[in-house]
C-alpha cells in the first residue's frame, strides 16, 4: 500500500486550509497513494496560547469531515487529517483526529488523551482530554492505529496498541519547534516504530513555531520517506514483506505479548 504525509500551515480561515489540503490530497493520490496524513490542527490554527478556539470548533458531522469525506470518495483515498471538536455546555473543546475512507465513511475518531502541558505551555486549558482507547482499523489489510503528536511521548500508551495488532499508526501532528524539539520528534517517531515493528508515518505542521519534517518510517526505523520544514508531500509503500521480515528478526510484540500471559512467580 502507497501513503502519503503532507505538511502545510494551516491558519484561521478554514475555507483556505480546506483549499490547501484538497490540493495536496490531489497531488497525493497522482502520485498513487491510497492514504494521506495531514497535520494536528489541519481544519484552522492553533493561534496564540490566549486565542479562544471554541468559535472554530465543529462536529464530526460539520463541514471539515464533510468535506474530508467528498475527497475521500473523488480521489479514492483514506484522509487522516486533526481536527476541533466542539464539545456541547464547556468551554473546552477537543483535538481530534479523524480517519475518513470512501468505502467506511468516517472509519475512526481518536480525541487526543495526554495533552501537551510541557515546555511552558498547557494544552489542557483550552482542551479536554479524550478517553477513549486507540482505535484500530483496517485499511487494505493493515491494521491501522491512530494517536496525535504528544502522544508519541508516552511508548506504554501505543505499545498497546502495538500489541493488540497495529501494522501502521498514523500521527497528525504540530511539533513545536525548539532547542533540541526536532531532534526529539525523528527520535520518537523512529522508536515508536522500532520498538513495536510497525509503520509510523507522522505528518507535522509547518509555518511559524512549528518544525515539519513530515515522515515515513519502516519497522525497523529506517526513514523511507520524509520531508523538511517547508510544506509539500512525500509517499512511500507499506509492505506486509518488510513487517515480516522485521516482525521474524525482532519479535518484540510477540515477546511482550508472551510476558503479559507468563504466571506471576509466587514468593
Amino acid at each position: 500500500m502507497r501513503i502519503a504525509v503532507a505538511q502545510f500551515a494551516s491558519g484561521s480561515d478554514k475555507a483556505a486550509n480546506l483549499e490547501h489540503l484538497s490540493a495536496l490530497a490531489d497531488q497525493a493520490a497522482d502520485a498513487g497513494a491510497r492514504m494521506v496524513v495531514f497535520p494536528e490542527g489541519a481544519m484552522h490554527t492553533f493561534g496564540e496560547l490566549q486565542d479562544d478556539l471554541k468559535p472554530s470548533a465543529e462536529p464530526l458531522d460539520g463541514p471539515f469531515v464533510a468535506h474530508l469525506s467528498k475527497l475521500a470518495s473523488r480521489l479514492d483515498l483514506v484522509v487522516v487529517a486533526g481536527m476541533f471538536e466542539a464539545i456541547p455546555g464547556d468551554h473546552r473543546i477537543s483535538n481530534t483526529a479523524v480517519i475518513v475512507d470512501k468505502r467506511q465513511g468516517l472509519a475512526a475518531v481518536h480525541r487526543k488523551q495526554h495533552l501537551y502541558d510541557a515546555f511552558g505551555e498547557r494544552e489542557s486549558d483550552r482542551f479536554r482530554a479524550g478517553t477513549e482507547d486507540i482505535p484500530l482499523i483496517d485499511v487494505d489489510g493493515f491494521k491501522t492505529a491512530l494517536v496525535v503528536c504528544y502522544e508519541l511521548r508516552f511508548p506504554a500508551f501505543i505499545q498497546g496498541v502495538a500489541d493488540r495488532g497495529a501494522d501502521l499508526l498514523v500521527v497528525p501532528a504540530a511539533w513545536v519547534a525548539g532547542p533540541l524539539k526536532e531532534e526529539h520528534w525523528t527520535l520518537m517517531v523512529r522508536a515508536r516504530a522500532i520498538e513495536n515493528t510497525m509503520y509510523v508515518a507522522g505528518a507535522g505542521m509547518t509555518g511559524p513555531g512549528y518544525c515539519g519534517r513530515s515522515m515515513i518510517v519502516d519497522p525497523l526505523g529506517v526513514v523511507e520517506a520524509g520531508l523538511g520544514e517547508a510544506e509539500g508531500l512525500v509517499a512511500g509503500e507499506v509492505t506486509r514483506e518488510r513487517l515480516a521480515s522485521a516482525r521474524a528478526r525482532l519479535p518484540l510484540v510477540e515477546q511482550r505479548r508472551a510476558a503479559a500471559r507468563a504466571p506471576v512467580a509466587k514468593s
